[in-house]
């Protein structure tokens, strides 16, 4: 079996447990790892490749982008313009649909493809309200976060001037309403009242609850652990009174990475052009025969 190549473009949290998911997959061998400082390689990395642009590896299938979101757009394009697909976990929901077009017309000019939005929320639960939504059209879907920590708010804290590291922990309120608990370590020279507001005012938070909390030591707060509870009540044809939960409880990044896996493995099997995880069929994202799958699940 030809096993497919797969590039981990950035090493931070997610990126770790990326290479966990392919070591722990038999049908993926590693072509490298792409980090801003290639000449820093931990021990882990030390039978890969590690360069400073994607462009530096061989024969790469597909590049798994674990870097910060608002970066997923020029790590996607440059690999895209290469033939590479690309897989990422971009998650400000109100910008994926022109994400999604922008780089569908690159994929498509280079006859590569692009899974974005391909995390977790946004990713496998987005395909769980569709299935809810498929199954009582007509209703109200509520989707409730945490407790726990969000990675995407937290790296959007880090990137905010003034922070020296950073949390952002998400407590549900109920019906799709959540409060952001953020704790920073500040910079030497930075006002704690102007570092705040400019978190408050960045679009991971402007419209939530926020509160900005100075601690002396963020890792003594740290934990990866997330969680999801999704309720959709609504109507199947005529009928009133569907009522549909879905619960978990995570690891963040761990969660993250596999779905990622999963969906480098299917954007083999697409035509060109750029998806988000609703678009892919579930299968696609398993490793094994497809008939054995099929009599194995349904």
């Amino acid at each position: 079996m030809k096993k497919i190549r797969a590039a981990i473009v950035g090493y931070g949290n997610i990126g770790k447990y990326v290479l966990e998911a392919l070591q722990a997959a038999p049908d993926f061998e590693i072509a490298g790892i792409v980090r801003r400082d290639a000449n820093n390689v931990p021990d882990e990395l030390r039978e890969y490749p590690v360069v400073e642009g994607i462009e530096n590896l061989q024969d790469v299938a597909v590049a798994i982008l674990c870097t910060p979101t608002r970066k997923v757009e020029d790590f996607a394009i440059k690999a895209l313009s290469l033939g590479i697909n690309t897989v990422d976990s971009f998650d400000i929901h109100t910008q994926i649909a022109d994400l999604r077009s922008r780089l569908d017309a690159i994929a498509k000019k280079h006859n590569s493809v692009s899974i974005t939005a391909a995390g977790w929320d946004p990713g496998s639960d987005s395909i769980v309200r569709a299935l809810m939504e498929a199954c009582a059209p007509k209703g109200i879907t509520y989707t409730n976060f945490g407790p726990g920590m969000s990675m995407g708010h937290t790296v959007a804290v880090k990137a905010v001037e003034g922070v020296k590291a950073a949390l952002s922990m998400t407590i549900p309120l109920g019906t799709g309403i959540h409060r952001r608990m953020v704790y920073i370590e500040l910079k030497d020279g930075y006002k704690f009242e102007e570092v705040a507001k400019a978190i408050k005012n960045d679009a991971y938070f402007i419209n939530d609850e926020t509160h900005v909390m100075q601690v002396e030591d963020v890792n003594a707060l740290l934990d990866m652990g997330h969680g999801v509870h999704m309720t959709r009540k609504g109507v199947s044809g005529t009928t009133q009174n569907q009522l549909f939960e879905f619960n978990m409880k995570i690891n963040n990044p761990a969660l993250t990475a596999q779905n990622l896996v999963g969906v480098a493995r299917a954007s083999l099997l697409q035509q060109p052009g750029c998806y988000t995880m609703i678009e892919i069929p579930v299968i696609d994202m398993l490793y094994g025969d497809r008939e054995t799958l099929i009599k194995h699940l349904v």
